[in-house]
């Protein structure tokens, strides 16, 4: 059985708030399947207080998405509950304005001896060895190369 320890205890503004936000249409599938199971695990005084097992027959959910919800709602609020985490990781894209007119450059240059044309693997070790970056992914090369929308051809 799941730990039901976080009891959810909607104030009439943020009741009112989660059916407004059902009954448009408009926001996001999880949004609303989590709207839902806060309102169905209200506490307050005339409130449905449904249990796990009549929640997850109801909206077809797991306990640990029931309880996920309960504890974010209970922990960080509302607006948490209902909206994605954001990612704990940051991502640093190491190619800046300078690195992707080098990119250009030498993807616009003249491949290397013995080869038709510029690899995505070959224009990152070229990118390398001329000290352009310290590290990059082919895919980086790929995606920088797509924003431009440059053949490699």
């Amino acid at each position: 059985m799941m730990n039901r320890k976080y009891i959810v205890e909607l104030n009439d503004k943020q009741r009112e708030h989660l059916e407004k936000l059902i009954s448009s249409g408009t926001a996001a599938a999880r949004t609303i399947t989590h709207a839902r199971i806060l309102l169905k695990s209200d506490c307050c005084e005339g409130a449905p207080r449904w249990s796990y097992a009549a929640i997850k027959m109801a909206l077809d959910v797991s306990e640990m998405t029931i309880a996920h919800v309960r504890k974010t709602f209970a922990e960080q609020g509302l607006d948490a509950a209902l909206s994605r985490k954001k990612p704990d990781r940051v991502y640093e894209c190491c190619l800046d304005g300078d690195g992707e007119a080098h990119l250009t450059a030498l993807a616009c240059s003249k491949p290397p001896d013995g080869r038709d044309r510029w690899t995505l693997r070959l224009l990152a070790e070229k990118m390398v060895e001329l000290e352009y970056v310290e590290t990059v992914s082919h895919e980086t090369i790929r995606a920088a190369l797509k924003k431009t929308s440059l053949s490699r051809g």
